[in-house]
């Protein structure tokens, strides 16, 4: 029996490793609208000398000609509070010319569920590029569970690490309570806050957007929610609708935390022109009158 070379035992170790090192990085929106966006699900996170357990009821395959390990059947990846489930666990490494290994892909398949003790998110596919620090959680209707907030697309749900954002994809919608945000496409932006930790400050959301609160429900192209003011701002073919009564115009502030709205004309054009916010307003009548 040939005997594993010290460079091909690390190179199983680090894969091993790196296989359940799959992040969802979608941290919270911490008012308003939803705090699910960006709860981190993150075996990179905490001590870097926890163990990590890779359990697979079909065993753990290594194919050094395509420098790939495999764990199949139920796979699952294990450090300290989080793991990763699926039906199949994949690790791509390659090997330097200095005799190191370096893991370039994470993918799980089937069944994919990344869970915390304060999270949980679920697809069909999830795929990690290491080098550009991106992660897509994709298949069916993806979700990320929080005890508060959940986050919903058609499409996929990503966490891009290098530029600190995450982006829900198709038919995206955010809820928490009785507030409910919807877009083809929602953004999220984080930074560190006084602690050093990575808080959403901004959330984007493109094409198709409502905003729906207890008092309203407001439609536009496009809207800017900050984080910290509570305050969304609409842009494009905007329509607030509370009750019977209906606004519409250019643009609209919305504090989602007081529920308080305004909403604004169309700048003057090159003609001097400019569109007016309009509304129909219908007085509350008592039965019989």
């Amino acid at each position: 029996m040939n005997m594993m070379s010290a460079s091909r035992k690390k190179a199983m170790q680090t894969a091993m490793t790196m296989m359940a090192l799959l992040l969802l990085g979608l941290s919270g929106w911490p008012s308003g609208v939803g705090t699910a966006l960006g709860q981190s699900l993150n075996f990179g996170a905490g001590n870097s000398d926890q163990p990590i357990e890779i359990f697979a009821d079909n065993g753990i395959e290594w194919q050094q000609e395509n420098l790939i390990f495999l764990a199949r059947g139920n796979a699952r990846a294990v450090r300290g509070e989080v793991t990763v489930f699926a039906d199949e666990l994949r690790a791509y490494y390659r090997e330097n010319q200095d005799g190191t290994t370096d893991i370039w892909r994470l993918d799980a398949y089937g069944k994919v569920r990344i869970k915390t003790p304060q999270e949980t998110a679920f697809g069909k596919k999830a795929i990690y590029q290491v080098d550009n620090g991106i992660l897509v959680l994709s298949g069916g209707r993806v979700r990320l569970v929080t005890a508060t907030d959940e986050i919903t697309a058609d499409k996929q749900l990503e966490y891009w690490e290098k530029k600190q954002m995450a982006v829900a994809r198709g038919n995206a919608y955010a809820v928490r309570d009785n507030k409910k945000i919807r877009a083809d496409v929602l953004a999220a932006y984080f930074r560190p806050d006084k602690k050093g930790e990575s808080k959403v400050y901004r959330v984007d959301a493109f094409d198709g957007v409502k905003i729906v609160t207890k008092l309203d429900t407001a439609t536009s192209d496009r809207g800017v929610y900050n984080v910290e003011s509570g305050i969304a701002t609409l842009t494009g073919s905007v329509k607030l609708v509370r009750g019977q009564n209906v606004l519409r115009g250019c643009s609209a502030e919305i504090n989602l935390d007081k529920n308080v709205s305004k909403l604004f004309s169309c700048p003057p054009s090159a003609s001097g022109l400019g569109g007016r916010a309009t509304g129909v307003l219908r007085p509350n009548r008592k039965k019989g009158k």
